[in-house]
């Protein structure tokens, strides 16, 4: 990159994505859920997480120029990360989709060559609206809805992207599907996604999540497998956290209980201890006794953690143990990856790294293999 002529780069910031995840609400659209996720005590992560990313650059984000949004919206992650940046403008404290839009389209007339943000699927249908393909984009995920392509897999890996286009190794673009769903449906354990647009991105599968496969399960026998194994198994006086998606909807339908698609129940000696509970309440229901927490992921994404199921929280990923954690995924499922690794985005940095390397996934009755989990796509 010629230093007279330095990349200039838009930071923005959705200080409120992702806020009702951790707390059960699965969203975070709208003001009124804005206000139950703080008043249930969630913490904003996505100003925490843009910092993250453009702390991951390192000496490669000296010879840039940063413009921003004042406040929550960029500047403070900005300032975070030791980077001086001129804000361009500034929004209220409360912001709303319209503020995100406004700022976006702001920083495209100021002259970025690459939008960089942090939100989640709301705010990228935002950056549909106002920026369109004007400028490649490239997502911090901070949000609970992440079904869109537009998103690097962690904040770091944004960085390291960045970081890579800085150095000219990456000049390819694509466009991405962006993808929404509604929340109101969601939150009834219903997903209702569409296609809403597209944006460009840089190429580069190491870092950026593919799109979330939907529909159901073809090898429903397999799952049935898995399920009955799992029964079996369930050990008496342990706590078990039962995650989302349909693999452990299967589980559920099996023991005869209700189940929250969506959602996190706890169970203890074959009944509901808890139904859709958020971070601090799984704390609270389980204390010190024993527990265990049954999961599956993302098909054709692989997120274990970190995609629509915040509610298992570092705190409580902590509480628990890795080897607490048990992984349900049969093996058509796990082919959908094509070979990439299991994804890990806790919202802790040094957790992730912790939680790398081979893990056993239940994929059959008595059948279990390794996997690996990574950071990244591209991480041996």
């Amino acid at each position: 990159m010629d230093e007279k002529s330095p990349l200039t780069v838009g930071v923005l910031v959705n200080p409120f994505a992702g806020i009702g995840g951790a707390v059960g609400l699965k969203g975070s659209d709208g003001a009124e859920t804005r206000a139950e996720a703080l008043r249930r005590g969630a913490r904003p992560m996505a100003v925490e997480r843009m910092t993250r990313a453009l702390q991951a650059l390192g000496p490669a984000a000296r010879p840039l120029r940063w413009l921003t949004w004042g406040g929550d919206m960029g500047e403070h992650s900005c300032r975070d990360a030791g980077l001086q940046a001129e804000s361009v403008g500034q929004s209220p404290p409360a912001s709303e989709a319209e503020h995100s839009r406004e700022a976006a389209a702001a920083l495209v007339t100021a002259g970025v060559d690459l939008l960089l943000f942090a939100g989640g699927d709301g705010t990228a249908r935002d950056l549909v609206d106002a920026v369109g393909q004007r400028i490649p984009v490239l997502g911090v995920p901070a949000g609970c809805k992440m079904h869109s392509a537009v998103y690097a897999v962690n904040p770091e890996a944004a960085g390291h992207l960045l970081a890579d286009m800085r150095d000219g190794g990456l000049v390819a673009l694509r466009e991405a599907e962006v993808r929404d769903i509604d929340e109101e449906a969601f939150r009834h354990g219903e997903v209702r996604a569409r296609y809403y647009g597209s944006l460009m991105v840089p190429e580069e599968g190491r870092y950026l999540q593919q799109v979330k496969c939907g529909g159901r399960e073809v090898e429903d026998l397999v799952v049935t497998e898995i399920a009955a194994w799992i029964i079996d198994t369930l050990e008496d006086d342990v706590y078990y956290l039962v995650g989302s998606g349909s693999t452990l909807a299967v589980v559920m339908e099996q023991l005869g209980l209700p189940n929250t698609l969506l959602g996190v129940d706890i169970i203890r000696n074959g009944e509901i201890v808890a139904a859709d509970v958020g971070a601090e309440a799984i704390l609270e229901c389980i204390g010190e006794a024993p527990a265990r927490a049954l999961l599956t992921v993302i098909g054709g994404q692989g997120h274990l953690f970190g995609r629509g199921n915040q509610q298992f929280s570092p705190a409580v990923i902590r509480r628990l143990g890795k080897d607490r954690v048990q992984i349900l995924a049969s093996r058509g499922k796990l082919a959908t990856l094509e070979g990439r690794p299991l994804l890990v985005d806790t919202g802790d940095a040094e957790l992730d790294q912790e939680l790398c390397g081979l893990w056993p996934v239940t994929s059959g009755y008595e059948d279990t293999l390794l996997y690996r989990v990574a950071l990244d796509a591209g991480d041996t």
